[in-house]
C-alpha cells in the first residue's frame, strides 16, 4: 500500500493539539428509531467545518522551510480549498486555490477568509488539473491534491485512527464504520486504521446517486470514470472517479458500496439538524441518509456503529430550502 497504518500514527502525532479530537456522541433518539447503537464523530466541529484539514495540515507542515516561500495550489469544490488555506497559513505560506465558479459562497468566503488566492473555473468546460498544473510551474509551487496523495490520505485516516480508540474507551468493539466517499481519502485513510486496530469491523462507504464511481469500480474491479449529466446536491462528493492511491486501499478494505439519491440527503440533514442538532452539509450527511433510508445491505438490529458526519459547510439558503422540505 501507498500508506500504512504507521503512517496514520506519525499524521495524529503532527496533528495533536492543532486538529480537533472531535466527539463521539450519541442519541438515544436515533439509536432508538434505527434499531442501532450509532457512534457519530461529527468533523463539522473540525477546524473549517470538515475533516480536510487533517490531510493538509499533515502534507503541508511536511514540506521543508526552504520550499514554503513558493506556496501551494489546489483545487476543490470547498472543504479542501479550506483546509489547505487554513494550514498554508498556520504555516506562513501563500496558497492558491483554483474553485468552481458555482461553489458554494460559504466555502468560497471562508477560503478567502483564511487568506487564500482564489481562480475560479468552469467546471463544464475547463480543466483544474491543467489549470492547478499551469499555476504551480508559472510559481514553482507544490501541488496539493484532495486525496490521491499519501500524505492527505494519512492524515485523513486519523478520523478513523479516533473513532476505533474512542469507541474502546466505551468498551465498544464497532460492527459497521460508516463515512461518505468522494474520491475517497476520508475512507482509504480511516478504512485503513479501522480495519488494523479491529479487523472484523465492516467497513461502508457511501455515495450520491449519478457520482457513484467507487460503487461502480468495485463491483468491476477496477477504477472506473463517470461522465455525470446532472449535478447532485452532494456537490462535496462529485468526483467522477476514485483515485489511483485510495482505490487499492479500498479494494482491501471495503465491505460495500451504499447509493443515496437527493431526498435522501435532505432527509437525512433535517432528521440531523432536529434530533442531534448539527448542522451538516450534505456531502457530510450521507452515512446518516443511508442508515435512515436502509441502504446499508451488511448491517444487523443491535450493531454499534461508528458514523463519520464529514462536514457542515452548507450556503444557509440552500439549508433553510431542505429545512423547508423544497428537497
Amino acid at each position: 500500500m501507498t500508506v500504512t497504518f504507521q503512517d496514520i500514527e506519525h499524521a495524529a502525532q503532527r496533528l495533536e493539539g492543532l486538529a480537533i479530537r472531535t466527539p463521539v456522541i450519541e442519541s438515544q433518539a436515533l439509536n432508538d428509531l434505527l434499531g442501532l447503537r450509532v457512534l457519530i464523530k461529527p468533523e463539522t466541529l473540525q477546524r473549517v467545518g470538515a475533516f480536510k484539514f487533517r490531510g493538509a495540515f499533515n502534507r503541508l507542515s511536511q514540506i521543508s522551510p526552504s520550499d514554503r516561500n513558493a506556496g501551494v495550489v489546489a483545487f476543490s469544490s470547498g472543504n479542501h480549498a479550506q483546509g489547505v488555506a487554513l494550514a498554508a497559513k498556520m504555516l506562513g505560506m501563500p496558497a492558491l486555490i483554483v474553485m468552481p465558479s458555482d461553489a458554494p459562497q460559504v466555502k468560497v468566503a471562508a477560503t478567502k477568509g483564511y487568506g487564500a488566492e482564489i481562480r475560479f473555473y468552469d467546471r463544464l468546460t475547463d480543466d483544474r488539473i491543467a489549470i492547478a498544473a499551469e499555476i504551480a510551474k508559472e510559481r514553482g509551487a507544490i501541488t496539493v491534491p484532495a486525496f490521491d496523495d499519501p500524505d492527505v490520505i494519512a492524515g485523513q485516516g486519523t478520523v478513523g485512527l479516533e473513532m476505533v480508540q474512542q469507541a474502546a474507551a466505551l468498551h465498544l468493539e464497532l460492527d459497521l464504520f460508516i463515512s461518505p466517499v468522494g474520491g475517497g481519502g476520508l475512507l482509504a485513510g480511516s478504512s485503513l486504521a479501522v480495519k488494523t486496530l479491529s479487523p472484523k469491523t465492516l467497513v461502508v462507504g457511501v455515495e450520491p446517486a449519478g457520482f457513484d464511481d467507487t460503487r461502480l469500480s468495485f463491483e468491476m474491479g477496477s477504477r472506473q470514470t463517470l461522465a455525470p449529466a446532472t449535478r447532485s446536491l452532494c456537490d462535496a462528493l462529485e468526483s467522477p472517479a476514485p483515485g489511483v492511491m485510495t482505490f487499492p486501499i479500498l479494494q482491501q478494505t471495503l465491505k460495500e458500496i451504499a447509493v443515496v439519491n437527493d431526498a435522501e440527503v435532505a432527509e437525512g440533514m433535517r432528521l440531523a439538524f432536529s434530533t442531534l442538532k448539527l448542522v451538516v452539509e450534505p456531502g457530510g450527511v450521507v452515512g446518516l441518509a443511508a442508515l435512515l433510508a436502509k441502504k446499508v445491505a451488511c448491517i444487523k438490529r443491535g450493531q454499534t456503529v461508528g458514523l463519520v458526519l464529514s462536514g457542515g459547510n452548507v450556503d444557509p439558503e440552500l439549508f433553510a430550502q431542505v429545512l423547508r422540505g423544497d428537497y
